[in-house]
């Protein structure tokens, strides 16, 4: 038993999709969550500039002290993750593998992968699908326009399928049997995302997968919590924007959500 949060970060609003899930999942574990919506977005930055401002937050919850690290944020996950797993004495797991063996074990043949521009031109999806699979056939697009419509709390809106329609328009050439929502903020837009492929295409979502796997780690090590939990939320940027985010996709479970300054951090 380790009563100790988890440590969850992303880019923005996105990582609300992993704690989503660890609601759901794992009910008895504490969560603190950043969102470093001071630097939004990663997907247009340098990977080093991702690479220290991951490490940056991995330190900040490792202080808090948290038993685990999950990088709920597909771009920072190809930038930063293997980086910060040498340099944190905590386990780091990151959302991408847990996406690609989804979407293997789904027996697609055709995988199409929708993320941001960093990750799509990173191709680190591409790799762990390939390497899992080298025979698969994997259609890659960069859709970071997505990424606002979340984060600007458009979801639901007539904007937001315009939009959608819009960015996948290249699937009617070239079909797909799954897809990859390879960024955190995509599946609050899967009721959209799905109205624009069809009810064939099986939408994974890695959240879902990353939360499994985070339960498999805390099963096998003996880490799961027995305790009141606590859900912690901090942003790097404007913290009403985050409490907006967690009304609505946490449905207001959380505990307190409050400003965080981590420029002076190395």
């Amino acid at each position: 038993m380790d009563n100790r949060p988890i440590g969850v970060m992303d880019s923005g609003l996105g990582g609300l999709s992993v704690i989503r899930v660890i609601q759901q999942e794992l009910p008895n574990e504490s969560v603190v969550f950043v969102g470093d919506e001071g630097h939004f977005p990663y997907g247009t930055k340098s990977q080093e500039l991702i690479r220290q401002l991951v490490l940056r937050i991995g330190r900040f919850l490792v202080a808090q002290p948290v038993k685990l690290m999950v990088i709920a944020c597909n771009t920072a996950t190809a930038a930063a993750l293997s980086t910060v797993q040498k340099e944190l004495p905590i386990p780091v797991i990151g959302v991408i593998n847990p996406g690609a063996t989804a979407a293997i074990e789904s027996k697609a043949s055709r995988i199409g992968v929708i993320a941001t521009e960093s990750t799509t031109k990173d191709g680190a999806y591409v790799r762990e699908l390939k390497k899992l699979d080298p025979h698969v056939k994997v259609i890659s697009k960069a859709t970071q326009p997505l990424v606002a419509i979340v984060e600007h709390g458009k979801t639901g809106t007539a904007e937001a399928q315009k939009t959608v329609d819009q960015q996948l328009a290249s699937f009617d050439q070239e079909p797909v049997d799954a897809l990859i929502l390879g960024c955190t903020h995509f599946p609050f837009l899967a009721n959209e995302i799905s109205q624009k492929m069809g009810k064939k295409v099986k939408l994974i979502d890695p959240a879902l997968e990353t939360v499994n796997q985070v339960k498999k780690l805390l099963t096998a090590e003996h880490l799961l919590a027995q305790q009141a939990v606590s859900y912690k939320l901090y942003s790097t940027g404007d913290r009403n924007d985050l409490i907006a985010g967690a009304d609505k996709w946490l449905h207001g479970h959380y505990d307190s959500c409050n400003n965080l300054d981590l420029e002076g951090e190395n």
